[in-house]
């Protein structure tokens, strides 16, 4: 039985495996390596776990991009480390992680694993666009980010999200029935419902300020009762009775905001997706070689044993 295509949510899996271990794991010169062994040991984890045919990781070419930040200034602005800086905004990285990215690249490449990126968008959109199009297998994304529980779908394949925000111990596997309980959104439209939920709301660590008084409760009721953000704006602003005249009040408040914020949340599915190499799971590494090179210049021992273990043997 085939098994499902992984999308890999690459930079939300590595800054975790920086921030869940030590930076006393480090290669023979000092540099610390706990990313680049937790972000090993976590593919090694998906291969053995979830099984998948096909495998890619996906990159931020833009973390923030400009089309979001054109229409929401805010947009993952407390995030920017040097403002202004060149023609792209940097990221405000620990020191310690920002040299340990080339590392994991490195070691995707001679493993032979398939990574992706679309010039001007980041990760999400990558997922978003791979999985929108995928009609073969069903899709799972890895990922410790909720803004990508917008992707659950039941067709034309089944699309769930791996959620590891408490460690890959305490995985959750997300679809569109456990997303609508847990949020209290339709199944019919999980992921749908999702982003409006999330618009209505906001969310800090992205710099969205959603509508003032309109929390995560009241958000998803408001969307479950009217079926979408825009079929609730176009009540509100009708003179529906159904929205109460205090939440007409806080919708016509933050009218600016509503009118470019699903852009800034949904993910855009239409990006130029690139793919380097073949996204399915190699039996072997492409360049055992390099492999061994890796593991022995940055200290990787058991994090690339167990990775080659958990290759699948045909």
């Amino acid at each position: 039985m085939t098994g499902p295509l992984a999308l890999l949510d690459s930079a939300s899996l590595y800054f975790r495996s920086f921030y869940a271990l030590p930076d006393s794991m480090t290669a023979p010169d000092g540099t610390p390596v706990n990313a680049v062994r937790g972000f090993t040991d976590t593919v090694a984890r998906i291969l053995t776990d979830r099984r998948p045919s096909r495998l890619v990781a996906c990159l931020d070419a833009d973390w923030r991009p400009k089309f979001r930040t054109d229409l929401l200034p805010s947009y993952k602005a407390h995030r920017v480390a040097v403002p202004g800086h060149g023609e792209a905004d940097v990221e405000e990285v620990p020191d310690t992680l920002t040299p340990q990215v080339p590392v994991i690249l490195d070691v995707l490449a001679a493993f032979g694993f398939a990574t992706a990126e679309a010039a001007g968008y980041e990760a999400d959109d990558v997922i978003g666009a791979l999985a929108t199009r995928e009609r073969d297998a069903a899709v799972e994304v890895i990922t410790g980010d909720r803004d990508l529980f917008q992707l659950v779908r039941a067709e034309p394949t089944p699309a769930s999200v791996v959620y590891v925000g408490k460690g890959w111990a305490k995985a959750e596997v997300l679809g569109r029935e456990e997303i609508a309980e847990r949020y209290g959104v339709p199944v019919e439209h999980a992921g749908r419902a999702y982003a409006d939920m999330s618009a209505l709301r906001g969310d800090p660590s992205d710099g969205l300020p959603g509508v003032a008084g309109i929390g995560e409760k009241t958000a998803a009721k408001l969307i479950t009762q009217f079926g979408s953000l825009e079929e609730l704006l176009a009540a509100a602003s009708s003179g529906d009775s159904r929205v109460p005249p205090k939440t007409r009040l806080r919708l016509s408040e933050a009218a600016d905001y509503l009118a470019v914020a699903p852009t800034v949340v949904r993910v855009a599915v239409d990006a130029a997706v690139e793919v380097s190499g073949s996204d399915a799971v190699p039996a072997a590494p492409a360049d055992p070689g390099r492999v061994a090179e890796l593991a022995e210049r940055w200290n990787l021992g058991r994090s690339v044993e167990r990775l080659l273990a958990a290759l699948p043997r045909r």
